[in-house]
């Protein structure tokens, strides 16, 4: 049996949620589907010690402010999670789960979202379903021949396990350095970077990165020169242990080496570091895999957008991947307003 409705949400994440609210004022029939069993998105498959950047109320979604978390200014990824389980409820989202998208296909007029559970025919789709589901692993010479564990951001859960042994960790973005701070005191830590550190001043949070965004998104759609965005103010958002594991003198940043071997890895130099695990904390693709059949090919998985409306579809929105998909908005307090510009598209091209 195929199921139809206006507008299919693909991803009850963050991005999806935002979707909802918007669609839901205007009073446009659609469903969100969701492949998590529980809701609260990516936030729920965090390493324990993750915190937000920015204070509860400067990271809500649109609508209702997050509240704060008691005894924390910066609220950690379980309060998230209770968030967006509350805000599903708050604005009653008609989220449907678990159900994963396998394809979304042309339909004559319609698109047609095969699914696990069964068919969704829609007039127009939304695709919110994040990075977190697509690690990336750099093509390094030798990580087949490497004896010890190998995990990603996505695996890691807190120090525990890697007590006393030695680790190395890659990245020089806020997941390395906070997975780098959070093993430094109960491991031998080797912090390695591919270019230097650059660690923003301690008096700046998400408030002010997602301002920088905005700002950036504001000058470019004006045609004025590049402000640079987050990536002109530094790589690093120096949260408390971060900065305390700094400047405990804990975390040194070694440069790239040029090979994993058995027992560890290797620099150019000959020199050598022994590990028991690797730790890369590398970044992530968009997961799309259920947009090819649609055809829609850009660079670097980026599939060609204005906006969030997909330049080939007309019928499909992409939303909370990065700036390609609206300033910040794979954040909880960026997404909001691209959201709202493409259900605004969206009801107009319904209607």
């Amino acid at each position: 049996m195929t199921r139809a409705v206006d507008v299919v949400v693909i991803g009850g994440g963050q991005a999806g949620l935002a979707t909802g609210y918007h669609l839901r004022r205007q009073n446009l029939d659609f469903v969100i589907l969701d492949a998590q069993p529980a809701p609260g998105g990516a936030w729920q498959h965090t390493w324990d010690s993750l915190r937000l950047f920015s204070p509860a109320a400067y990271s809500s979604l649109p609508g209702w402010l997050m509240p704060a978390q008691d005894g924390a200014e910066y609220p950690d990824a379980h309060h998230v999670v209770k968030y967006l389980a509350a805000y599903e409820e708050r604005y009653t989202l008609p989220v449907v789960r678990p159900v994963r998208a396998e394809a979304v296909r042309p339909d004559g007029d319609l698109l047609r979202v095969e699914t696990d559970a069964g068919v969704w025919s829609a007039r127009a789709v939304v695709s919110a379903t994040g990075t977190w589901w697509r690690p990336f692993l750099p093509a390094v010479p030798g990580r087949e021949t490497f004896t010890g564990r190998q995990l990603h951001t996505v695996d890691y859960r807190n120090p525990d396990e890697f007590a006393g042994r030695r680790v190395i960790v890659v990245g020089g973005g806020n997941s390395g350095a906070q997975i780098a701070a959070d093993l430094a005191p109960h491991t031998d830590l080797t912090w390695v970077t591919q270019r230097p550190t650059r660690f923003l001043p301690d008096d700046i949070d998400g408030r002010a990165l997602f301002d920088a965004a905005t700002a950036r998104r504001r000058a470019l759609d004006a045609g004025s020169t590049d402000t640079g965005g987050v990536a002109s103010l530094g790589d690093i958002v120096a949260v408390a242990p971060v900065r305390s594991a700094r400047d405990a003198g804990l975390l040194n940043a070694h440069s790239m080496f040029a090979r994993l071997t058995e027992n560890g890895a290797q620099w150019a130099d000959g020199t050598r570091a022994e590990a028991a695990a690797v730790i890369w904390c590398t970044g992530f693709r968009p997961a799309l895999s259920h947009l090819a059949p649609l055809g829609l090919r850009g660079e670097h998985g980026h599939i060609p957008t204005h906006g969030t409306l997909a330049v080939d579809e007309p019928r499909l929105h992409l939303l909370g991947y990065g700036d390609w998909t609206g300033p910040a908005s794979a954040t909880l307090i960026g997404v909001g307003r691209p959201a709202r510009d493409a259900v605004r598209e969206i009801a107009a091209l319904l209607r």
